[in-house]
């Protein structure tokens, strides 16, 4: 029998009727017609996403579940809502498709994201077994909101019974090291050396704030902190993506500080370390998502922000930090970044200061 989220999404699709395609607003762009202003953009590695790609109530090829730990989650859409409604977005053929939803579904499909006893408005991340998520509501030095641990839980293999059992789950607890504290920011998870790990933002003065990896090196069974960066000024710095960036084989995690700089870092097991930086960057409000990682013919590229312009940047990695191009918007860019498909059939959404959602090409022609 469907659960009362099902209900939701069912009523929320039934009563909607499908849009418009997307209208030309400027060469290079395109804005989706929606019937309501955009205040949140989720993409494929979102639970939101991932909810609606397995709910069964809409036919959506390509969902992964359950994967190896550390790849995080992701399904081949992305959710858009504001006051008066939601819609699914997804991709044919180069084009972004609309599917309407009710704000009833849309509510039930993001309230997972907040486990209960996680630091309000925060996300948690998941990759088949394993989830981290921010608890223990704690002040940061500049007085702002904070998080005193970092919670990872992880389910336990059970071995197979007639018998109805829950099924056990490990939990722990991991504080940010001396007198830090966790960033209100989503932490990201990812494989090093074949291992699940775990990154986040740290606070660790007024104005001074890094990067924290968590992990199991060489098969330890308890999860710690393994290494971390040296203080940086402007906190906090806000991970923009990981992937290799550089074409090395190696990981490496892209920051933003609040200052606009865009620093790209060097990760091992035990070891962050800095390998580029460059100006002139947004790092947005809030836990947004303003970057998304998209696959390249070479290494992965960075889409971003440009500061104080309403423009957004590809950036590659591969021999130094540089721009392979530049994207003018209608309005700058403030609730989400996301991107769809690979190749060039991929597509990246851009929500907009003034609730729009902007449709672009990656390789900078028509989309």
């Amino acid at each position: 029998m469907p659960n009362r989220r099902s209900f939701a999404i069912l009523l929320g699709l039934s009563l909607c009727t499908p849009l418009a395609p997307a209208r030309a607003e400027a060469p290079g762009v395109r804005i989706l017609d929606l019937p309501f202003k955009v205040r949140a953009l989720r993409g494929p590695r979102s639970e939101a996403a991932i909810s609606v790609a397995t709910s069964g109530l809409l036919p959506i090829a390509g969902a992964k579940s359950g994967p190896s730990a550390g790849d995080e989650e992701s399904a081949p859409i992305a959710l858009v809502w504001g006051d008066d409604g939601g819609a699914v977005l997804g991709l044919t053929d180069g084009a972004v498709t609309v599917r309407p939803i009710g704000r009833d579904a849309v509510e039930g499909l993001t309230a997972a994201e907040t486990p209960r006893g996680a630091l309000p408005g925060s996300r948690r991340v998941l990759a088949g077994a394993l989830s981290a998520y921010l608890t223990g509501r704690a002040r940061a030095p500049d007085g702002n909101d904070a998080a005193a641990v970092l919670t990872i839980r992880e389910r336990q293999p059970m071995a197979v019974s007639t018998d109805p059992k829950p099924v056990p789950v490990a939990t722990v607890t991991v504080p940010a090291g001396g007198e830090a504290v966790f960033a209100p920011l989503r932490p990201r998870l990812l494989r090093l050396a074949g291992r699940p790990a775990l990154l986040a933002a740290a606070l660790s003065g007024a104005e001074s704030g890094g990067l924290v990896l968590i992990g199991r090196p060489d098969g330890q069974a308890a999860w710690n902190v393994t290494a971390r960066t040296p203080p940086q000024p402007g906190p906090p710095l806000k991970i923009a993506g990981i992937a290799d960036f550089a074409g090395s084989g190696g990981v490496q995690a892209a920051t933003i500080s609040a200052r606009g700089l865009l620093q790209l870092w060097n990760l091992t097991q035990e070891k962050i370390e800095p390998a580029g930086e460059a100006p002139g960057y947004a790092a947005g409000e809030g836990d947004a998502d303003l970057a998304v990682t998209i696959p390249a013919a070479g290494p992965a590229e960075l889409v971003l922000p440009v500061a104080g312009r309403a423009e957004i940047a590809l950036v590659q990695a591969k021999g130094s930090l540089h721009e392979r191009l530049r994207v003018p918007l209608p309005a700058p860019a403030t609730t989400g970044i996301v991107a769809l498909g690979e190749g060039a059939a991929a597509r990246l959404l851009v929500g907009l200061a003034d609730g729009r959602v902007a449709v672009v090409a990656p390789d900078g022609g028509k989309p």
